[in-house]
């Protein structure tokens, strides 16, 4: 397939973008994004220009960093997939595919398609450690009862890979959805417990110091989220935090 391609590119964080129009050809469908990128880089770097820069690492979908913004959807078109996990089938012939960095003031673009999201790192960093006294005889995690609605709960949502896709289509750039996440796969689990009031409160402070905004509960971070991150870690959240307060 023949595509056009209107791609942000940005020299740096400070530098002024815009959009800049790309044609690729003989596109097979079966192509992942990023390798139809990459066909794209290698024509660009044999014609002497600089080439699209943007975030990748393991391609398989684990590590969250293919964050691009296709045609106004985080990730594109494809529902429970990251970038590097988005076909060219889901396009057709003669298509033009629109191409930005996905879009939060606590996201700055450090160039083209590549954005900072080390706010996400501080955010868990507030959040701590799981403190454990391992003098004497330290009962075995693996012998601490634990119901599997909660053990199943906690591990969904550690399956938040920290890509931002909630951020990225959200209207309010909320991180709620993120924060819940990494609140609720501790909070659902009695080795969390010690130091819950501490980490909700915390990792909320820091969430709005890095300048994130509030969640209105539209629901367009579960949908585009590439892990199907439920909403009911925000409500998980909320009561977290409101717990915390009262303590």
């Amino acid at each position: 397939m023949n595509l056009t391609l209107k791609i942000w590119r940005q020299k740096d964080s400070s530098a002024k973008g815009q959009m800049v129009d790309y044609k690729v050809t003989d596109i097979s469908e079966h192509m992942s994004f990023l390798e139809m990128m990459d066909v794209l880089n290698e024509q660009l770097v044999g014609s002497g220009d600089d080439p699209v820069a943007f975030d990748h690492d393991c391609r398989e979908g684990i590590c969250g960093m293919c964050s691009m913004y296709i045609n106004g959807e985080a990730h594109g078109p494809d529902r429970g997939v990251t970038t590097c996990q988005l076909h060219m089938r889901m396009f057709k012939d003669g298509d033009t595919i629109t191409i930005e960095p996905f879009r939060a003031a606590a996201f700055p673009v450090i160039k083209d398609l590549v954005v900072d999201r080390t706010s996400f790192e501080r955010i868990q960093q507030a959040g701590g450690y799981i403190s454990v006294n391992t003098s004497g005889n330290t009962q075995d995690a693996n012998a601490i009862p634990i119901s599997k609605h909660d053990a199943d709960e906690a591990m969904d949502a550690a399956t938040c890979i920290g890509c931002g896709a909630c951020v990225a289509t959200c209207k309010n750039s909320s991180a709620m959805l993120f924060v819940g996440a990494k609140v609720s796969q501790y909070a659902l689990l009695p080795q969390g417990q010690v130091e819950a009031a501490d980490r909700v409160q915390n990792m909320v402070a820091q969430m709005d110091l890095e300048g994130f905004g509030n969640c209105t509960n539209t629901g367009a971070c579960e949908i585009e989220c590439p892990k199907g991150i439920s909403l009911d870690n925000i409500a998980r959240l909320n009561r977290e935090l409101m717990k915390a307060a009262v303590k």
